[in-house]
This record gives structure tokens, sequence and C-alpha cells, in this order.
């Protein structure tokens, strides 16, 4: 039985994701290409690894197990670069991070006080950019990292002489009021108002692949750009929003609730640097190794 640890990774994706449509978004593949990648896994182990259903598709007992290969080979890597980054216990220097709200209050800063102990010859700065602006200050050397939703324009528009890092995979989730039946499926959402959302953000196609699953399209008014925002109109009435799960690790209060939906998918965040024959520095390596670990802790 020859399997192709590729070929996993793609299972784990659908296995993630709740679908196939939403896995090829989220391997920027196209579904048949997904489609195509289980069938082979399929054929090599000679037996299905997908129950297909309606409203998305679920692991079966063999996908389930070739999906915790594939996370245990995730970690095995993981693991790698930690010990990568124990060799560059004497690296010295300053690396400029830029960030966005969620990842800087669930990643930056937890990490931050981590390197003071561990890294004590590293300096970070942390900076608050906006994604076209944060672009910008990593060509001209002002930002060392780059933190971006790997679905957003800047972060599927990819850069010459830079290289991304996947730092954290995360659920989307429903945002709706704390009045409401809690919905075990987007169809329970149908007949809500929702909130829409700004083109620049991940949230947007997230947001666009939910209700385009229901069998009509609900209506939008208000809309909003910031995560703090949507908590707010949620949680004022006037409509439902799709958040990452970093967005909800605060509490959300009395007024509203995040519900986990199969089918939602999930958010990736990157790291972007630099990648010529001085970049990265070690120090931006050690950095970077840091921001995967306190990551890969929330997870």
């Amino acid at each position: 039985m020859d399997i192709d640890p590729r070929k996993l990774t793609v299972l784990l994706a659908v296995h993630r994701a709740g679908g196939v449509l939403a896995a090829a978004d989220h391997l920027h593949l196209t579904p048949s290409a997904v489609s195509q990648q289980i069938a082979r896994l399929e054929d090599a182990i000679g037996t299905a690894v997908l129950d297909r259903q309606p409203g998305g598709a679920v692991v079966t007992p063999a996908g389930r197990v070739l999906a915790e290969v594939a996370e245990r080979i995730e970690g095995e890597l993981t693991d790698a670069r930690k010990a990568l980054a124990a060799l560059n216990e004497d690296v010295t220097g300053t690396v400029v991070i830029g960030g966005f709200q969620t990842i800087i209050g669930a990643v930056l800063v937890p990490m931050l006080h981590r390197l003071r102990e561990d890294l004590p010859g590293v300096e970070v700065v942390i900076l608050e950019v906006d994604p076209e602006d944060g672009q910008q200050r990593l060509r001209s050397g002002g930002v060392d990292l780059l933190t971006l939703e790997a679905d957003s324009p800047v972060g599927r528009r990819t850069s010459r002489g830079t290289r991304d890092v996947p730092i954290l995979e995360e659920p989307w989730m429903a945002l709706v009021p704390a009045t409401m039946p809690t919905p075990t499926g987007t169809a329970d959402l149908e007949h809500l108002p929702w909130l829409g959302v700004d083109d620049g953000s991940a949230a947007h196609p997230a947001t666009y692949r939910a209700r385009r699953s229901l069998a009509t399209d609900p209506a939008t008014v208000h809309s909003y750009e910031n995560y703090n925002v949507a908590r707010s109109m949620v949680a004022g009435g006037l409509g439902i929003a799709i958040v990452p799960a970093l967005a909800t690790r605060e509490d959300l209060g009395e007024a509203t609730k995040a519900v986990s939906l199969p089918g939602l998918g999930t958010r990736r965040l990157i790291a972007r640097h630099r990648t010529t024959r001085s970049e990265p520095r070690a120090e931006v390596l050690a950095v970077l190794d840091a921001m995967i670990a306190v990551a890969a802790e929330l997870e």
C-alpha cells in the first residue's frame, strides 16, 4: 500500500473544512482537483475515506485514521522547527512584525513575553498595520514578518522575493444573537438578516461561501470590516456574522453567542518574509518559530 503524504494533506483539508468546496478554497485548488486527489488516495488504500453528503463531506473511519496521521506529520514538522530554533539560542537582533487585531492579541503579545526569557538578545517590535501598507513595508525592509489572512486579497497575491509560512488554521464561527435557538447548520440561518463584510477581509469569501449554500440569498443592510464591530452589530440585533474563532475568545457578553457549524471552513493565517541572499536573518527565523509554537498551543 503506497500512500502519498501530499494526498493526506488534501484529506486533512477536507476534514477540517467540512467539504470539498471549502477545502479547494483553502488549498487554492479547483474542487475537481481536490476530488481527484481524494479518489487516488481511495484507490491506493482500497476503501473510501470520505462520506459525501448534501451538506458537505465527513471522513469515514478509514479517513479519520489517515487524517490523524496527517496531523501527526504536521506535529513532527512543528517539533523539527522548534528543535532548529533551539540551535539559535545566541541569536541577537531586532525583528519588526506587522499584524492585525486578532493575531496580535492571541499570538504576538504572548509570544513577546515568552521571547524575553527564551531569546533575550532579540528585540521584537509589533506594529498594527493595514495589509497593503504592511506589504509595502515588507518590500522596503520596514517590516521583517507580515502576518496575513491567507484568503484576504493581499494574502492571496503572491509577491516575488517573499515566502509564506502557515501560522494557524482556525474555524469560522457563526456569531448570532443569544436569544435565538442555537443553529445546527447554515440552513437554520437562511431567513435571518446577515451582516455584509468588507471585501478586503478573509471573512468576505467565508461569508459568501456560507450564503451560497442557502436556498435563498438573505438580505444584508449593515456591514463591517472589524470583527469587534461585527460583535457589536450582532449584539445590537442588526444581523448575524461569520467571524474567526480568535475573534470569539474574549467574553461575548450576554447578547451574542458563537456557534461552530459544518461547512463554514477555516481561516488560515500566514507569516510572509523576504527571501534574498541575506534574508531571512537568523533572528527572523527564531521569532517565526516562536510564533508557530504559540499558535500551535492555541490549536
